[in-house]
């Protein structure tokens, strides 16, 4: 039974290496422009439906 579940220690190696390369080129970059692009779409949706543009209100 506890056969079926070893992996090889050259095979391990290679999947922590594919699973590393993914994370650090792939995952983490679309996630990175997901969360800014998130958190910028939710800023200008406040701008735009309650507080308004930036800047100085009812100035001189």
């Amino acid at each position: 039974m506890s056969d079926v579940n070893k992996i090889e220690s050259g095979e391990k190696r290679s999947l922590e290496w594919k699973s590393f390369l993914f994370i650090t080129i792939i995952l983490f970059p679309i996630l990175s422009v997901g969360f800014v692009g998130g958190y910028g779409f939710i800023v200008w949706a406040l701008q735009v439906f309650f507080f308004g543009p930036p800047g100085v209100h009812g100035g001189m």
